[in-house]
């Protein structure tokens, strides 16, 4: 059969898209330069997140729901619920790894147990070897789909070592232009902390470019091959081969395997190199994790949304044949000669495969150097590192060799075993690498007493078992290793069988070597750490990792050094890996920031030493720096009394800081509510003179009609003593309620407590507002329990409260329709009493002005009411006396109802 599509046609095809992503990288870097940043917002953030999606899932989640049904879906709901988690965890990390200037989990884990080169150096080994196997998993994805496409026969792939057998093959080449990808655009600047923009920029369009395609087949699939989703379901009706593409297994073992996968997962979206580099290294933003905390998730469900219809498809398209599921997305347009559709989802496959291996190798090189190689030569004296004159673009060339080192050690791990294996078996195992950071990490952030003893025992320990019933098990069938091993265990040891370590059966292989590598990883972490000591500065990095938000800005200043050092040396070691134009771009931003003398002194403070150690942090990582800062310092012991000294008064200064920025608000408040107040004392004064003015102006008037007009009638002259009589009682009423007030807010009120009956208070009341009742032909009606105990309380300042809300109601009630109800419960120990009305109501606004001093509220069409505006102000003082609440409902042109609640034991006493 001839080739679908010609070989040339897919290189070509193959060629472009890298070329587009070069382009893409060049520009972002380019206006990157200009600063001008293109990856600046959360949904550039986002998809860089969704490198996350390898050709494991384009390729391998098909596979996976034929082989295990919806188990498929534990790969994507783990990291789903890390990202709801996002801002618990991964913000706590990126804020750490802001401040500490970390560019990898190598380095992050390190920097948290005192800059341990050792810890660093385990973690790049583990990192590196674990890795390597999802590395292959990608070149086996583009191999394969290359040949496939190009009519290939799957046989093809498998090709033993030959002496040039490398030359003829797909993988190889495809190895080689992502290794240049990677050193063009990850490792051209030997600071590892600056962002690398252009890559993160191609990155994200890579997972537009992969989203789409899989979109495209699935579309395809369901709507093109079939009618539609249901028509597909249908076939599994009456097939059961077909059914258990929707049928969960629920056994305790299979449970056990689904639990296991999705904490692989969760754990996997934050400890895996490439997901730390993109979701911590590259982060322009700390903001921009809340958007990605729902958009991500949102991502996966659209990049698994037709996995299910294809998986069908697949099955009803291919049953009976010997085709591997894992080929189904691309086989599919194939046999049905949409040669353009086949083509896209090979490019879609490609973007998933070879973003991974790109961020991959990018943050595995970081590792290599600053973790692995670094720490060594430093430590080799004939080397003389530390004066070189150029170690910048000495560390580049490291960088540029490790990235084809790891590229290398994933081809020769595809050539040699992953031909073997389905694409997400080989991710579970790497997934399990990474997750032996966890312990580390997250005990790391959340736990101060971790020591490094206890990760370093923890960290090696679950290394050793991942080894041992993961990886060592894969080289039997590659024939490195007998499969006696398997079947048996090391000379003849059953309980030392890998798959079934101590006896352990029910689960599949890899929950089965994640469940013991991750207990005796956990054990060892926690154990050793109890038992043993923290030094002086692992006691410091834990306190600034684990409390980040308390010290986020002052742990960048803290300086744990102290000794002797000359800024000369200083500044030459920064030369050495920066360059001059960059060391003073870097000495530059220590002056500007603490304000510091240009003309420095030969010898620099703690706080210039530290701030050389952390730019050295950016280029080497922190365990590096430490030691080469110390090579040109001398430094003294420092104890631990001096530590705590140090964090007792950072911390100290934080609390002051806090409390002078409470003091600083809470003046502004009081000021604020001084200039308040004077208003309002200023507008009561304008009130009452206006007030006490009216009833004078009236009595005056009178008193001068009387004296013009001697000889009016008698009548007349009742009429206007009558006016004069009611104007005196109302500029009495007025001078008693402001002397009330007074009396009440100096305390000097001379309260007369006896035990009354409410119920007589409010008839009382009642009585005594009959005539303003009258006068404006209001309804009150009043309705009272025949029986209610007694209360303590002064009888005439409670038949006030009550003469006061009667008062207001008549004031808002229209003439001849309004409505006055006045009520008492006992509930509780509580007597309530509320006045309602139908009056005009109250704005929402207006009730909480309502009871304040000096105010009064005017109503439309109404103008402001007669009175003092001390009406309410009192009554609230009265019933608080009492220790009772007063409150408000109302609605404009609803009516009011005010409700006083008053206690019947009181056993404190008035106050």
């Amino acid at each position: 059969m001839s080739p679908m599509l010609s070989t040339e046609t897919i290189l070509f095809a193959s060629v472009c898209y890298l070329g587009a992503l070069f382009a893409i990288a060049y520009y972002g870097d380019k206006r990157a330069d200009a600063g001008r940043s293109i990856i600046s917002n959360p949904y550039v953030y986002t998809l860089s997140l969704a490198v996350y999606c390898t050709a494991w899932t384009f390729y391998g989640s098909v596979g996976r729901a034929v082989r295990s049904g919806p188990e498929f879906l534990a790969i994507y709901i783990g990291p789903t619920l890390m990202a709801a988690l996002g801002w618990v965890v991964m913000r706590k990390i990126l804020r750490i790894s802001r401040i500490h200037r970390i560019a990898s989990i190598a380095d992050f884990i390190a920097s948290r147990y005192g800059k341990s080169v050792a810890l660093g150096g385990v973690v790049a080994v583990i990192a590196v070897l674990g890795v390597v196997p999802y590395i292959s998993l990608q070149l086996k994805a583009i191999s394969v789909s290359f040949l496939l496409l190009s009519h290939y026969s799957e046989g093809a792939v498998a090709v033993g070592f030959g002496s040039l057998f490398f030359l003829k093959d797909t993988a190889f080449y495809v190895a080689v232009l992502l290794a240049v990808f990677a050193v063009l655009f990850g490792t051209r600047k030997p600071k590892v902390t600056e962002r690398h923009e252009g890559l993160v920029a191609a990155i994200a369009l890579e997972s537009v470019v992969k989203l789409v395609a899989f979109l495209a087949i699935g579309f395809f699939v369901t709507y093109g091959l079939h009618d539609g989703v249901a028509d597909l379901f249908s076939h599994a009706e009456h097939r059961p081969d077909l059914r258990d593409l929707f049928t969960l297994d629920m056994s305790a073992g299979a449970s056990a395997d689904w639990t296991v996968h999705v904490l692989l997962s969760m754990l996997a979206i934050v400890l895996l190199p490439r997901q730390f580099q993109m979701a911590v290294v590259e982060n322009v933003d700390e903001a921009h994790l809340k958007k990605a905390m729902w958009l991500f998730p949102l991502y996966l469900l659209a990049i698994n949304l037709f996995v299910l219809p294809v998986a069908l498809s697949g099955m009803i398209q291919f049953g009976g044949q010997a085709v591997d599921a894992d080929t189904f997305v691309l086989r599919l347009p194939l046999v049905y000669g949409r040669h353009a559709l086949a083509l896209l989802v090979f490019v879609g496959g490609m973007s998933a495969a070879t973003g991974m291996v790109i961020v991959e190798t990018i943050a595995l090189s970081t590792m290599i150097s600053n973790n692995l190689v670094m720490p060594l030569l430093l430590h080799i004296p004939a080397l003389r590192l530390g004066r070189h004159s150029d170690l910048g673009a000495w560390l580049v060339a490291v960088r540029h060799a490790a990235i084809l080192l790891t590229v290398l050690l994933g081809y020769i791990y595809f050539r040699q075993t992953a031909e073997y294996y389905p694409l997400v078996a080989i991710g579970l195992v790497s997934f399990a690498a990474a997750a032996q950071f966890a312990p580390a990490l997250l005990g790391g952030i959340f736990w101060k007493g971790g020591t490094k003893a206890g990760a370093l025992s923890g960290l090696i320990a679950g290394f050793l078992v991942w080894l041992y019933t993961l990886v060592l098990p894969t080289m039997t069938d590659a024939g490195l290793l007998s499969s006696g091993f398997i079947r048996e265990g090391p000379f003849g040891l059953h309980w030392l069988r890998p798959f079934h370590l101590f006896g352990l059966t029910g689960l599949d292989t890899i929950s089965h070597g994640v469940f013991w590598s991750l207990l005796i990883n956990t054990g060892a972490y926690i154990g050793v750490s109890l038992f043993s000591e923290q030094s002086v500065l692992e006691k410091n990095q834990a306190i600034l990792f684990v409390d980040v938000f308390h010290f986020s800005q002052k742990a960048e200043d803290s300086a744990i050094w102290r000794g002797t050092a000359r800024v000369p040396d200083l500044t030459s070691l920064l030369e050495r890996f920066l360059g001059k134009a960059r060391t003073q771009e870097a000495l530059d931003a220590y002056v500007q920031k603490h304000h510091a003398d240009r003309n420095r002194p030969l010898t620099a403070d703690p706080g210039f030493v530290t701030h050389v150690e952390k730019v050295l942090t950016e280029v080497i990582g922190s365990a590096s720096a430490r030691v080469m800062v110390a090579s040109v310092v001398t430094e003294e012991s420092f104890g631990i009394e001096a530590v705590m000294d140090i964090v007792d008064e950072t911390r100290q200064v934080i609390i002051h800081s806090h409390e002078l920025e409470k003091a600083t608000a809470d003046l502004k408040a009081a000021n604020e509510r001084l200039q308040e107040l004077d208003r309002l004392k200023d507008e009561f004064i304008s009130t009452v003179t206006h007030e006490l003015r009216t009833p004078l102006t009236a009595i005056q008037s009178i008193a001068e009609i009387l004296r013009e007009y001697p000889d009016t009638d008698k009548k007349e002259q009742g009429e206007f003593l009558e006016i004069m009589i009611n104007e005196i009682h109302r500029l009495a009423r007025l001078i008693n309620q402001v002397l009330d007030f007074q009396k009440i807010e100096a305390g000097r009120m001379a309260w007369q407590v006896t035990a009354l009956d409410l119920g007589g208070v409010i008839r009382h009341a009642v009585t005594a507002t009959r005539q303003l009742v009258a006068e404006k032909d209001l309804r009150l009606t009043v309705a009272l329990p025949e029986h209610t105990p007694e209360i303590s309380g002064d009888r005439d300042q409670l038949v006030q409260v009550m003469v006061n809300l009667i008062s207001n109601a008549v004031k808002f009630c229209d003439p001849h329709t309004g409505r006055i109800h006045i009520a008492m419960v006992h509930q509780d120990n509580i007597l309530t009493v509320s006045v309602r009305d139908n009056g005009v109501g109250i704005s929402e606004d207006a009730q909480s002005l309502i009871f304040e001093q000096f105010t009064q509220v005017s109503s439309a069409g109404r103008g402001r009411p007669q009175g003092s505006g001390l009406g309410l102000a009192i009554t609230k003082r009265i019933v608080a006396f009492h220790g009772g609440t007063i409150s408000v409902r109302s609605a404009p042109e609803q009516g009011t109802v005010f409700t006083v609640a008053l206690p019947v034991d009181r056993t404190g006493g008035m106050h």
